[in-house]
């Protein structure tokens, strides 16, 4: 079942999903400690598209995970 739940949540971009969890991209950027650019050059992606290293930082607080169980925070 989780398998389907990741297959639209990928196809949506990275702004609904910030959107969604009430984030905006410079709230977004200071949890995963990345450039607030990189995040608004990200913004117009889908998460799907998105280059890895960003992808793998943001899926979580996106998907809506605890932040504080993150490693690099």
């Amino acid at each position: 079942m989780v398998l389907l739940f990741c297959w639209g949540f990928k196809n949506k971009t990275v702004k609904e999903l910030r959107k969604n969890q009430h984030l905006t991209a410079k709230e977004l950027s200071l949890v995963v400690k990345v450039d607030l650019k990189m995040i608004q050059k990200a913004d117009g992606m889908k998460l799907k598209n998105v280059p890895e290293p960003l992808k793998s930082r943001i899926t979580p607080v996106l998907k809506g995970n605890k932040v504080d169980r993150m490693p690099w925070l």
